[in-house]
């Protein structure tokens, strides 16, 4: 079931807070006698303090990044902080991506055109990836027993060009064919994944990062660095055999399901919380 537009940024928004009541419980509370059956690595993390106003600045900033501008206006207004980018320069993101996500790349590919021509101009690997992408569509559209014409035509013209130019564009080519070929219901994993949703959002997120990158913004979220930094430093640590630690470091944004949130936003991926 779709969710209407307001309902979507609601239901963003209270992801946002949820994650920012949910971090700042963990920096706040636990009472003396919870504390006194947690290990010690755990206390010592509860005793540092973050600043709110830190907690909130790398929410607006994931909302920014990937590209949900109405949650990212709405949550730096209530957070105080001003905003990461113009609205307009999200929106133009956020329409390219759920075109993506809807399987209308030859929309997507004329919004990112309008944006910034040079970026599949200059980027071939993703104007390949765009093209196949576009080609699993067209297949996916024809079967079963559909006209498989179209698909044939445009395999032809648009990437058959390109695919000699590199080995690895011309077994994607193939590999893509494929689907014509062989029954949907009975394919093998590697064929499957070509009409699985995350081809789409792998490469809406291509997409995302070459325009970000374009702009001379950042092309991830800093959430994302800090849970890799944090996941390297465990790993660096355990590996010198240090002790002191817990035998498992929680994340700590898990937190209750029952408080959690639920529903999407652009129309296609729930926000990530780690």
């Amino acid at each position: 079931m779709s969710l209407s537009g307001d309902h979507l940024l609601e239901s963003h928004l209270r992801h946002a807070r949820y994650i920012s009541e949910l971090l700042d419980r963990k920096m706040t509370s636990s009472t003396s006698t919870t504390r006194s059956m947690k290990h010690v690595f755990t206390r010592q993390v509860e005793e540092v303090k973050t600043p709110k106003s830190d907690i909130n600045a790398i929410i607006l900033d994931y909302l920014t990044v990937a590209g949900y501008p109405n949650a990212a206006a709405k949550f730096s207004t209530e957070a105080n902080l001003s905003p990461q980018q113009p609205s307009s320069a999200i929106q133009a993101r956020q329409r390219i991506q759920t075109f993506i996500y809807k399987g209308e790349i030859e929309n997507a590919i004329r919004a990112l055109n309008d944006l910034d021509p040079s970026i599949l101009d200059e980027d071939e690997p993703l104007h390949f990836a765009l093209l196949r992408l576009q080609l699993v569509e067209l297949i996916r559209k024809s079967r079963p027993g559909g006209d498989i014409a179209p698909a044939l035509e445009f395999a032809q013209t648009q990437l058959g060009p390109k695919a000699p130019r590199t080995p690895q564009f011309l077994e994607d080519l193939e590999k893509t064919m494929s689907l014509l070929v062989f029954d949907h219901d009975n394919l093998d994993s590697s064929l499957k994944a070509l009409l699985e949703p995350n081809l789409r959002r792998e490469v809406a997120e291509k997409v995302n990062k070459a325009i970000l990158q374009r702009q001379q913004q950042r092309m991830d979220a800093a959430i994302r660095h800090l849970v890799q930094m944090r996941a390297w430093s465990e790993d660096v640590v355990r590996k010198e055999g240090k002790k002191g630690l817990p035998e498992r470091i929680d994340l700590g944004l898990d937190g209750d399901d029952s408080e959690r949130p639920s529903g999407t936003e652009n129309g296609h991926e729930p926000m990530v919380t780690t």
